[in-house]
């Protein structure tokens, strides 16, 4: 079974070893704040040796047969599988997911790491012709070099292996900086399962620490070509324009503020349902977690009451509990943070419809009601289980009002006409958006990423592909050319 204790240390050079700082990281439990165990913190020295091992490893890397790349890819994936109920069990430790948020999350690893393993056999080149007599253009896709990951608290798991396995996959190796609240789920237990598939020493590497000890030196290094940050877009606006200026590709999976949109010929019990899990799903803790309700008219006193029905039975406590469907937020910031939201939409006039309890980091789902665009909290991403519910006329104010936002992650219509969803679907200014379901969607062969504030980039299948590698131009002039002097 694996264990918290034996993932506690940095990961360099294929090597498990303590951090070079005199500082220590506390891991703790968010329910029950109890520390889980503690990571001696890694040093700017450290980053640079994980860096160095890195490149040093990729060089190797290019030089394995694919059909051995992919083998260990799907070692991975099926380590996966077999210790599925110890992962569980982490999840839930580490970072307050439910039972049900686990498994999920699990799923879409694993299928991830399937998907990825499919790279090797796809690093395709083409040949070109020339206006050269004799010249032959050949292109090629190779590794772009050594990625830097660094991923978020929510789905630690799976956004670190969203970029990790792609990117090995593509050939390049990999240095991950996991969230400082979630340094095993987000990194050491990656570097674990890797390491048990048979990656090569030091491809991957895992670096616990903050940037209070590291400062910018993760993205500044010269090593990494592709920074890929998933995050705050206030912080991810920072690494961004950090990469850029050193001269490295950003990608960037940030905030959002997603609308779900329910007409008035929509089959509104499933619509509440598919509004239940787009906002609560891991206390609302994900980007794509639809902050904003929009409801036409005609049936907004009906959706309201049958919400707050569904909402007001979702159980909240330990995450150990199957029965539980909303755990702790990741800490007590962000519970006071949401508070303080509430308490303000309250004050701008919305009307709680459900008001919850807030007990440590215990938040219990909040409804508010009849929000116009103006409010504060129309305007944030709450992270945490708290929605606003907002009733339009039209069509075309529904539009409006989602697109009223600087974000452009995700999204949901729900209506009884197809088509007339998707024509709307596609005037929301949004990266991805669906018809007749969560907006809480992940698939790993088709394309995700946000626009707007809500990120640069495109992840999952060949999107991937394209994003963790470079095309090199390698011509070669089979004859001897007429040179002009």
């Amino acid at each position: 079974m694996i264990q918290m204790t034996d993932l506690n240390r940095q990961y360099i050079g294929g090597e498990w070893r303590v951090g070079q700082s005199e500082s220590v990281l506390d891991d703790l439990n968010p329910f029950t704040h109890k520390t889980i165990t503690s990571f001696r913190k890694a040093t700017r020295e450290d980053v640079d040796a994980a860096y160095k091992a890195a490149l040093e490893a990729k060089k190797k890397w290019d030089n394995v047969n694919p059909y051995e790349k992919r083998a260990i890819l799907e070692k991975a994936a099926a380590y996966i599988e077999d210790n599925k109920e110890a992962i569980v069990y982490l999840i839930m430790e580490e970072l307050g997911g439910t039972r049900l948020k686990a498994a999920f999350e699990i799923d879409l690893v694993v299928n991830m790491i399937k998907e990825a393993a499919g790279f090797p056999l796809k690093m395709e080149g083409k040949i070109l012709p020339s206006p050269v007599d004799g010249k032959e253009n050949r292109i090629y896709r190779i590794p772009a070099g050594v990625v830097g990951v660094i991923s978020p608290f929510n789905f630690p798991f799976f956004l670190s292996v969203k970029s990790v396995a792609p990117a090995l996959g593509a050939g390049n190796g990999v240095v991950l900086k996991p969230h400082e609240e979630t340094p095993i789920c987000g990194g050491t237990l990656i570097a674990k399962i890797f390491e048990e598939a048979g990656l090569p020493k030091g491809l991957l590497n895992v670096v616990v620490t903050d940037i209070g000890e590291i400062g910018d030196s993760f993205v500044e290094h010269p090593i990494p070509r592709i920074i890929s940050f998933t995050g705050s877009t206030k912080v991810g606006s920072y690494i961004g324009q950090l990469a850029i200026k050193h001269f490295k590709k950003p990608l960037l999976e940030l905030g959002g503020n997603s609308a779900l949109i329910v007409l008035e010929d929509a089959d509104l019990e499933y619509a509440v349902n598919a509004a239940t899990f787009s906002r609560f799903t891991h206390q609302g803790q994900i980007c794509m977690s639809a902050n904003r309700i929009l409801v036409q008219k005609e049936v907004y006193p009906e959706f309201l009451k049958l919400f707050s029905q569904k909402v007001s039975g979702l159980k909240t406590g330990d995450p150990l509990d199957p029965e539980t469907v909303i755990g702790p937020v990741i800490n007590e910031r962000q519970a006071e943070h949401l508070r303080k939201s509430i308490e303000k939409g309250i004050e701008e006039g919305a009307t709680p419809l459900l008001k919850g309890d807030i007990k440590g980091n215990l938040v219990e789902p909040t409804i508010l009601a009849d929000v116009t665009p103006d409010m504060s909290v129309a305007k944030e991403e709450l992270f945490g289980p708290v929605v606003c519910v907002m009733p339009f006329e039209t069509e075309a104010d529904a539009v409006e009002i989602a697109n009223d936002t600087p974000f452009g992650l995700s999204g949901a219509v729900h209506t009884g006409n197809v088509e007339s969803g998707v024509a709307i679907a596609k005037q929301i200014e949004t990266g991805m958006i669906h018809v007749n379901d969560t907006t809480i969607n992940d698939e790993p062969h088709v394309a995700f990423g946000g626009d707007k504030q809500s990120g640069i980039g495109r992840l999952n299948g060949e999107w991937s592909l394209d994003e963790f590698t470079t095309l090199k131009w390698i011509s070669v002039q089979h004859q001897k050319r007429s040179f002009p002097y």
